[in-house]
């Protein structure tokens, strides 16, 4: 049997990350070779990803890259199986390396395929499954180009950019945090598309009709029934009859004519309130701002004179 180093097992544990005895077995079974042992540690990864193929890899680590000019960044999701290896150094670090390296690339294909230490990366996961004992894979990928581009990374969890349309650090970063922590998936009810909203409106009509006959089997206040879910809807036509129907409203009341200009405003606003609760759910620029509720995320952006252009939210599970 061929004898091995503790240089030449150390130096092979560093190029590949495995355990002091896989390596040392590897070199024994190449005869000393080290890009023989390599092979033997990726033959060994190919097997460990065979069988843990069907494995759900719904743990792991987002991580985030912005390049040297904040006009383009990268978010990934490197995906194990269990929390235990999500929060390993050794897991982390490879996380970030990824995503050093996904800058690089517009789409995941192109990036699994490019060079990693003389391998894919692709191949790279394949042989940290037979490392960690773990089916590993990237989960997301997501890349932004702005003028300015910011993100925060959440525990580890969650990852978010942000794009304004010029520098604005602590924005960038307020609007980051509010991705994600409140998920939007649209920056504005433009992006919907008009069958979702309609289909989406037609349920949620539908469950709050089926609450309110619980609501009121028990004697409690109903909740309200909307006719839309999002200004998307809100046609001039569809306002110019909510403002009459006000108007109509206030005279059954009773009340003068010369105070209505004082009164309609609210109730426009109520009204848009109420039949946009889509928009306010889903729509980044509609949200409340999660450090002043009293702002939506657009009056915030609007109030430091920069606009917000697009994000990008990647996350376990």
């Amino acid at each position: 049997m061929v004898k091995v180093t503790a240089a030449e097992v150390n130096k092979l544990r560093k190029a590949t990350g495995a355990g002091m005895m896989d390596c040392k077995k590897a070199l024994v079974e190449a005869e000393g070779d080290f890009d023989k042992a390599i092979d033997v540690l990726r033959k060994k990864g190919q097997k460990v990803a065979e069988k843990r193929a069907d494995r759900d890899s719904s743990e792991g680590a987002a991580a985030i890259k912005i390049n040297d000019n904040n006009t383009v960044g990268v978010a990934i999701v490197l995906g194990c199986e269990t929390d235990f290896v999500g929060k390993n150094e050794n897991f982390l670090a490879l996380a970030n390396q990824l995503a050093e390296k996904a800058i690089n690339f517009d789409n995941k294909e192109d990036f699994l395929a490019s060079d990693f230490g003389g391998m894919t990366v692709s191949e790279k996961l394949v042989e940290q499954t037979g490392v960690i004992g773990e089916k590993l894979e990237i989960n997301a990928f997501e890349k932004l180009e702005a003028a300015y581009v910011g993100s925060y990374v959440h525990i580890n969890k969650i990852g978010a950019l942000v794009g304004l349309s010029q520098e604005e650090t602590t924005v960038a970063k307020d609007i980051a945090m509010q991705v994600a922590s409140m998920g939007a998936t649209s920056l504005s009810y433009k992006g919907f598309d008009p069958a979702y909203v309609a289909a989406e409106t037609e349920a949620r009509i539908a469950v709050i009709e089926k609450d309110n006959i619980e609501l009121g089997r028990l004697g409690k206040t109903l909740k309200n029934v909307p006719q839309y879910i999002s200004m998307a809807q809100l046609t001039p036509e569809v306002l110019a009859q909510a403002e009459e129907d006000a108007k109509a409203e206030l005279k059954a009341q009773g009340k003068p004519e010369q105070i209505w200009d004082k009164i309609l405003p609210g109730k426009m606003e109520r009204f848009i309130s109420d039949n946009t609760t889509l928009d306010q759910e889903q729509c980044l620029l509609d949200q409340k701002f999660i450090k002043d509720e009293k702002k939506t995320v657009a009056e915030y952006v609007s109030s430091n004179n920069v606009d917000v252009t697009a994000f990008k939210r990647v996350s376990l599970g």
